[in-house]
């Protein structure tokens, strides 16, 4: 990267941690640090969704399966999309109609203290690896735009560019620092900022690749390289992924908290519609760099082709514009994460176990210092994740295989009276015990059990759905329909759906501060961008173009934001 890239990169950064010191004051309660008070307008809870969903490790392990194999890499992602309107129609609007802060809250009186702890652990763990998976993978991409000369104390002596400690230590400290300090708030306008600058830098990057290739080599390309099957990845596992993820989307704590945040029901139905919609479209323009640099370089580390896809067409300025987004995209998925789970800490542990009358700033600095030590927890997973196998492989392991026993249940527990605690433990207990009898205990039996060891081998990530997806749901559906009793938690869920009303505080000022933070981040890119104008020899009418239409869309969201300010008030 050039100075002007660097300069780029670093005003982002501050941006990002100054929006969390202005948010800092308005965290007055625990529901204003973990749910935004309930005030949250349904856009921004969609587009907070999308974005925890999205981190550098979209770009790193999808980005690199789609340089290795083409379009099923966005097959694969658009199923979420699915999977979110899905959410939407029949899950997310029981969410808003229980009156909680957080989704823990719900798991306590559906299925019991016991349920809450398992919960709580097992999903820290795995939501745990997975950020620092997205951690490193954001490091990743910046470690190989710095090289540094010898003697730099800052240097990776291996590899001649910026240490990769160093890079994952600072990212985790400003995402830290951001996070604790505005809480939810924090997170959720910093996701509009990220959702902004992340797609517009993506959109840019497309063109220019389109006219690269005109100049390449010609470069034989993997067969069925534009097919969206494959043989590992086949329409069944496609419709598996979409099961795994209406699991994940409607159950997983970060995205309940999204439906919890919104004044009513209909708003939490309609931020699922938007993330759901938003993942149909956008996984082509997430993409489509890595599989066009595959015809460019076909010999690139496939976790880097994103941001070398980048450094081949970007004019000067712009690198760091798009470097700025990917870890802007990374730091909306750890901070959602570190939010949801200090929320559970503060309410569930701190409140209960050691401070029972514990009053609201206590309960704020408590939800602070949670956050604060989860971050250092992912600090230390992320620079272990070169021990754990890299990151394609710990992501498909830990979505395909583990999170949909954890999550199916709290799904059917907000609509079956049946399921209670034992179906918590059965579902998570049977399907981890299959999956670890298939991966690992099948082919120790040998014999007639070869064949089929030797399927699951070749079909790793078929397993993964089955387990994960398949297997959860006919367990709890046979619960469901051969059961006659209520599970004892179900009067209370009951009594909180027939009581539940809309939220009567206005939303006019959360509104206006997400609508200020849009047009002001279009407003200041469109800036930036306009200024590269000067520093360029190449690409200024692309860079004309695309910062003349960042000014125009942030005008309009202005003027929009000022017509209406009086009817709102």
């Amino acid at each position: 990267m050039t100075p002007i890239d660097y300069a780029i990169f670093i005003a982002y950064l501050i941006g990002t941690l100054a929006i969390g010191f202005v948010f800092f004051s308005r965290n007055k309660t625990s529901s204003d640090m973990f749910a935004a008070g309930g005030h949250s307008p349904w856009w921004v809870s969609g587009l907070s969704g999308f974005m925890t969903l999205k981190s550098a490790g979209t770009f790193v392990v999808w980005g690199g399966l789609a340089y290795q194999m083409g379009v099923v890499a966005i097959a694969i992602v658009t199923c979420i999309g699915l999977s979110g309107l899905l959410v939407g129609r029949f899950v997310a609007g029981y969410w808003r109609r229980l009156g909680i802060s957080t989704p823990a809250e719900f798991i306590e009186f559906r299925f019991g203290p016991s349920a809450v702890q398992f919960y709580t652990w097992s999903m820290m763990a795995i939501r745990t690896l997975s950020s620092g998976v997205a951690l490193y993978a954001v490091a990743v991409m910046l470690v190989t735009l710095i090289p540094l000369p010898e003697g730099n104390p800052l240097r990776d002596p291996v590899t001649g560019n910026l240490s990769l400690t160093v890079a994952i230590i600072a990212f985790a400290a400003i995402i830290i620092v951001y996070t604790v300090s505005g809480g939810l708030w924090a997170v959720l306008m910093t996701d509009i900022l990220q959702f902004v600058v992340l797609q517009l830098a993506v959109l840019f990057i497309i063109p220019l690749l389109f006219f690269a290739l005109k100049d390449a080599p010609q470069v034989t390309l993997p067969t069925g390289f534009f097919v969206p099957f494959s043989e590992q990845y086949t329409l069944w596992f496609l419709a598996g992924w979409v099961l795994v993820h209406f699991f994940v989307i409607g159950a997983e704590w970060a995205f309940a908290q999204r439906f919890l945040c919104v004044p009513t029901e209909r708003d939490a139905r309609w931020a699922a519609y938007l993330f759901g919609g938003l993942y149909l479209i956008s996984p082509t323009i997430w993409l489509m760099p890595s599989l066009m640099y595959r015809m460019i370089d076909p010999s690139a580390n496939p976790e880097q082709a994103y941001i070398l896809a980048s450094q081949f067409v970007l004019p000067t300025g712009m690198l760091g514009l798009m470097m700025a987004a990917l870890f802007s995209a990374t730091a909306s998925a750890i901070s959602g994460q570190i939010n949801v789970f200090a929320g559970v800490f503060s309410e569930q542990f701190y409140r209960r176990l050691f401070a029972p009358a514990a009053t609201d700033k206590q309960m704020v600095w408590a939800g602070r210092v949670s956050m604060f030590l989860l971050g250092l927890l992912l600090l230390g997973v992320a620079l272990a994740v070169p021990l754990m196998g890299g990151a394609q492989q710990i992501v498909l392991t830990l979505t395909g295989l583990l999170l949909g026993p954890l999550l199916a249940p709290t799904v059917f527990g907000l609509v079956s009276k049946r399921i209670g605690l034992r179906d918590v433990f059965i579902t998570a207990g049977t399907s981890f015990a299959v999956g670890v009898f298939l991966k690992f205990g099948l082919k120790a039996f040998g014999g007639p059990f070869m064949p089929a060891a030797e399927w699951v081998r070749l079909n790793p990530r078929m397993v993964d759905v089955l387990v994960g997806a398949v297997l959860p749901t006919i367990i709890l559906s046979l619960a469901h329909f051969t059961r006659k009793s209520t599970s004892a938690g179900w009067a209370e869920t009951q009594r909180r759906y027939d009581t539940y009303t809309p939220s009567q505080a206005s939303t006019a000022g959360e509104g206006s501060a997400a609508t200020t933070v849009t047009w002001i981040s279009l407003g200041a890119t469109g800036l930036v961008v306009l200024s590269l104008i000067f520093i360029n020899s190449t690409d200024q009418v692309a860079l004309a173009i695309f910062g003349l239409i960042l000014m125009a869309l942030s005008i309009a969201i202005w003027a929009r934001a000022r017509k209406t300010r009086p009817l709102a008030a």
